[in-house]
């Protein structure tokens, strides 16, 4: 059974979306799923999340920028984390430079995918953190993916660019990769205290429908937190509402990809 590609992203920044990669690779993972957890994103925060200094390119070896230039392949980029059944392929700053090198080559929109075919058959699940931006490196992601999943804050504009996002997702689809499909919106940074929340929570349900995950995501300390320690918030405190949001979250996740 080859993986299933899951690419996370939504061109706003701050919306909980390396912290849902890192989470939902953790429960994958604590599921006996084979997980490779793919840091896509030139800022490297999945990669600091679990941690690694994405600034120390020696220590860190091969990472994602070499798999993009095609100087090492993916096997090679990738490690095992602390944790049972949790593969990392890191990113540094440099994949941005990698980003603009690649735009005068060839297959450039298919650098990713082609990697990813490498090791399809020995992981259950592929995630991937995307960068908040519509780039080349977000197309690469989208064209690789089985499936798109999007975070969406629970916050005033929360709704804004959503549309354009799924325009380009369209765009791929028609032109690079028909079996792309929307896995779902989970709304994030939910506070069940404030009106807000709830409003927009409901907006994305009338929205999205059944797309909408039923699991929200709370603002929550030890969420915020955990990224510093390097490590997953169910490793941190697994007792927390964010550990037990994105342990169910992963659970719904799973059926819906079954």
């Amino acid at each position: 059974m080859s993986a299933k590609v899951i690419c996370i992203t939504n061109q706003k920044g701050g919306v909980g979306k390396t912290t849902t990669a890192v989470n939902l690779s953790y429960y994958l993972a604590k599921d006996k799923k084979r997980t490779l957890l793919i840091d896509f994103d030139p800022q490297g925060n999945a990669t600091s999340g679990l941690g690694i200094d994405k600034n120390d390119i020696k220590a860190l070896g091969s990472t994602m920028t070499e798999v993009v230039m095609n100087t090492v392949d993916m096997k090679e980029a990738t490690r095992p984390t602390k944790y049972k059944y949790f593969d990392l392929a890191p990113a540094t700053p440099e994949l941005a430079n990698a980003e603009v090198e690649i735009t005068s080559q060839t297959k450039k929109f298919t650098r990713l995918r082609d990697a990813i075919n490498t090791v399809r058959e020995e992981y259950d699940y592929v995630i991937i953190d995307l960068p908040p931006s519509l780039s080349l490196l977000t197309v690469n992601g989208m064209i690789a993916s089985d499936y798109l999943l999007l975070p969406v804050q629970t916050e005033f504009y929360a709704l804004e660019g959503v549309a354009q996002l799924l325009e380009s997702m369209k765009l791929v689809m028609k032109q690079a990769n028909p079996n792309l499909k929307l896995l779902g919106v989970v709304a994030t940074m939910y506070d069940k205290r404030t009106s807000l929340s709830s409003q927009v929570f409901k907006e994305i349900q009338k929205y999205f429908k059944d797309l909408a995950f039923k699991t929200t995501i709370p603002r929550n300390i030890r969420l915020a937190e955990a990224p510093s320690h390097g490590v997953p918030v169910g490793a941190y405190d697994k007792f927390s509402k964010g550990a037990k949001a994105y342990k169910e979250f992963t659970k719904e996740l799973e059926g819906r990809t079954k």
